[in-house]
């Protein structure tokens, strides 16, 4: 032992005793380590903060619609109460809505299915040929989707009046494919081009059209993205108020429509504005939160691994 000590001494090294060895050494704190939980803090509380200011308004909905209607809209708020459902019965029992629901899942149904029959084609062809002509026609229709909705409106006001479609379902499910057609178009064509251009070629080879191609390959691809596309079409179309009220008059209106009409009234006609509202945004929040899982799928769907 002695002479492996002055071994070691003699070369200028130190060895270590077993017992330095087995004892555990202290972790060293990381820089900035009391920082960063402060900054995770701040972040968590001002997220906190947006969030509860965002969904205040649709809280204080479902609160008012809850109430008797004698203190429902007294000031200052009454906190406590025996939460009650009377503004939905008597919105079902004393107006109609249920044609005015009807009218605007019809709408937001047919909407969606026509914009995604053509936005479909149009995004892959705009996808697998680029060109000058395609980039023109991109820029047109995110000018056209830029536009001021009344630009738009007015025009299709008086297309519909000449045609004899102002106020049924086909012309507005018409407005709202064109409206939001560049959007679709957009969203799509971003997606087709995650799918390499190898599948269309080895598909080609083994016999397939261009349009096979687009039916049997790369639509069932496509399955994440064009179903996040629709959920977004679907979204716009069934929240719309602008395009339906110009529209639309006595045989068509939709939810929104309706809700704007009971404004100004009476307590009652009011608070059933409400109701409608909270029946209308409900399946939003819904809607809202498919939306986000299958864009995230969506993101993803096309990528080659190896």
């Amino acid at each position: 032992m002695s002479t492996l000590t002055g071994a070691t001494e003699s070369a200028g090294e130190a060895v270590p005793l077993a017992d330095d060895v087995l004892q555990p050494r202290p972790r060293r704190r990381r820089a900035g380590g009391e920082g960063a939980a402060g900054r995770r803090f701040m972040v968590g509380g001002l997220l906190l903060l947006v969030c509860w200011a965002m969904l205040s308004p649709v809280l204080w909905t479902a609160m008012v619609v809850t109430k008797p209607t004698s203190i429902a809209f007294i000031n200052p708020p009454q906190f406590t109460y025996h939460p009650s459902l009377d503004a939905f019965v008597n919105l079902w029992q004393t107006t109609d809505f249920y044609s005015y629901l009807s009218n605007t899942v019809v709408v937001a149904v047919v909407s969606t299915l026509f914009a995604l029959l053509l936005g479909v084609p149009a995004a892959y062809a705009l996808s697998r040929f680029p060109s000058w002509i395609s980039v023109v026609l991109l820029v047109a229709a995110l000018v056209f989707r830029a536009l001021p909705r009344f630009a738009v409106v007015l025009p299709m006001y008086d297309i519909s009046r000449s045609l004899g479609i102002y106020d049924t379902k086909i012309a507005v499910v018409a407005a709202l494919v064109a409206i939001n057609q560049p959007f679709s178009i957009w969203l799509l064509r971003n997606f087709f081009a995650e799918i390499p251009q190898q599948l269309d070629e080895a598909a080609m080879l083994d016999g397939c059209s261009r349009v096979q191609v687009l039916w049997r390959v790369m639509v069932p691809l496509m399955g994440p993205g064009i179903l996040t596309a629709g959920i977004f079409m679907f979204l716009f179309a069934f929240q719309e108020y602008l395009t339906a009220l110009i529209l639309t008059d006595v045989h068509s209106p939709t939810v929104p429509v309706f809700i704007a009409t009971q404004l100004g009234q009476t307590l009652p006609l009011l608070q059933q504005a409400g109701a409608a509202s909270m029946l209308l945004t409900l399946p939003v929040i819904a809607f809202a939160f498919i939306a986000q899982r299958y864009l995230v799928a969506g993101l993803s769907a096309g990528s080659v691994k190896g």
